[in-house]
């Protein structure tokens, strides 16, 4: 595979074949990310993208799954991304479903005919950066959108068929907007109505704006203890029609792996009892993004 500079994909893609079709984020203003900083976003030509293709044909027959790196996938223009999907299909038949990362800005450039389009041709879901459901919030990190486009835009893949996967940032709002962080985070995943939810906790990432405003006083990161209370008034805020809500990545101090509104109160029970001391937190030596 020709992979440039750092890889990232989400926990649920562990196992599927990575395909780089871009180079990083064509946003990458985001103040909590240094993810892609040393990346200028480009798409890959063509040539590479399809010869990486033929190496997973020969390689990659045991995995069914293709996820495509890097950011804003979704931007790509029509007439390039459904040749990449099509040659997918031909050349890697026993693949069951194809991933990618999309922002508003992607999404927005796809008619609803398009987004229906990619549906037919694999993509079977979309995974979203929310990160905060607060506008404060999202104009504080440079997020780029605000809630009501987030939810215009996930809600229209989620009418194309395509299964949505969100992600939040517990601790984004710091210690000021923490609860109201909490609560406007749940009022938008509820407007949304995602497949699936996946809940991060906050790392300061050295080099990135929001780490220099800690390091300067500016930004307070809330304790385990404050995320693990904004953690449930968010999934309290949260109500789902028929969702997976995780909080089980690395970064996060308690494990939680919930269907909503199946196992709402019992996961809120689980947070209370941690809160009282009853279940231990994670270590902040084993937390990693």
């Amino acid at each position: 595979m020709h992979y440039e500079g750092m890889i990232i994909r989400p926990p649920s893609e562990a196992n599927s074949i990575l395909l780089q079709v871009t180079l990083g984020c064509s946003h990458n203003k985001c103040t909590f990310c240094g993810t892609f900083r040393q990346k200028r976003f480009n798409i890959k030509k063509d040539e590479i993208i399809f010869k990486d293709i033929e190496f997973a044909r020969q390689n990659c027959r045991h995995q069914n799954r293709v996820f495509l790196c890097d950011g804003d996938v979704m931007i790509i223009p029509q007439r390039r991304l459904v040749p990449i999907l099509e040659r997918i299909k031909e050349r890697l038949p026993w693949v069951e479903r194809v991933g990618l990362y999309a922002n508003t800005k992607g999404i927005g450039m796809k008619t609803d005919e398009q987004l229906e389009e990619l549906k037919a041709l694999g993509v079977d879901i979309a995974y979203m950066g929310l990160e905060s459901g607060d506008d404060t919030v999202l104009k504080d990190v440079c997020k780029g959108a605000n809630a009501e486009k987030m939810i215009k835009m996930g809600r229209r893949v989620k009418a194309a068929g395509i299964k949505l996967s969100v992600t939040v940032l517990v601790g984004l709002g710091g210690r000021v907007r923490s609860m109201i962080h909490a609560r406007e985070t749940g009022r938008v995943l509820s407007a949304m109505d995602p497949d699936f939810v996946g809940a991060l906790s906050l790392m300061l990432v050295p080099g990135t704006e929001l780490n220099d405003q800690y390091e300067r006083g500016d930004f307070v990161l809330i304790n385990p203890e404050e995320m693990l209370a904004e953690l449930g008034q968010m999934i309290a805020a949260t109500h789902l029609t028929d969702g997976l809500f995780h909080a089980n990545h690395a970064s996060n101090y308690l494990p939680i792996r919930a269907r909503l509104p199946r196992d709402k109160e019992q996961t809120l029970e689980l947070i209370s009892q941690a809160l009282k001391g009853n279940i231990r937190l994670k270590p902040e030596s084993m937390r990693a993004l």
